[in-house]
């Protein structure tokens, strides 16, 4: 692999900037932030991306030691990409980021991609406690594993088994609560996210 590019600065900013300051690495991370996920998979879900400067970024990653690549057993049998305990560690950067462009975020534009996972972040901030959410847009369906320190926060598709709260939104509802205009809280009051479910989680959000 060839050398990583440095700012050659000796600033801790500088040296995590070496790191994850490429375009698209940290898309990368939140990608994998939903545990092990195949090459085909992460190529459509970051859209946009080429399959050069995605196949880079991830053998950067490998190098840096973010991420790891490792086969499945069979019938599988085919290459994941996921995070190692530091690239984990960016969780609280990718947060951060997300409550900083909040106000970036506004109007979808026509040429926005979008994808349901992509409120996960936003929803994670807004939930305590733990146990497993699914959420459901027209979109598509994920499932929020709250509380998780190991393995993923989230995932695609609907929860494994039954969920502690079911979580039903639209887009519209998505990005508001992504930008701050709204909290999770007062979307349930307002009746524009509808909760069930018998869990802790469940009945908190409808007792908030």
């Amino acid at each position: 692999m060839s050398r990583r590019r440095s700012y050659d600065q000796y600033c801790s900013a500088a040296r995590a900037l070496d790191l994850v300051g490429d375009r698209w690495t940290l898309l990368i991370v939140r990608e994998l932030l939903a545990g092990p996920r195949r090459y085909t998979d992460l190529h459509a879900d970051l859209p946009g991306v080429s399959t050069d400067v995605l196949a880079s970024r991830l053998k950067d990653m490998e190098r840096d030691g973010l991420g790891t690549r490792r086969r499945l057993p069979p019938p599988g049998a085919s290459y994941v990409y996921e995070l190692t305990p530091r690239g984990r560690e960016l969780l609280p950067v990718l947060q951060a980021l997300s409550v900083w462009g909040q106000g970036e975020l506004g109007e979808r534009r026509p040429t926005d991609a979008l994808r349901a996972h992509w409120f996960a972040l936003p929803l994670l901030r807004s939930l305590e406690g733990e146990g497993i959410v699914e959420v459901r847009l027209e979109e598509g369906d994920f499932h929020l594993c709250v509380g998780a320190e190991d393995g993923p926060l989230y995932g695609d598709g609907p929860a494994p088994g039954e969920p502690d709260a079911r979580l039903v939104l639209d887009a519209g509802t998505g990005a508001a609560l992504a930008c701050g205009e709204l909290s999770l809280a007062d979307a349930v009051r307002q009746g524009r996210v509808t909760v069930t479910g018998e869990g802790t989680l469940a009945k908190a959000l409808r007792e908030a």
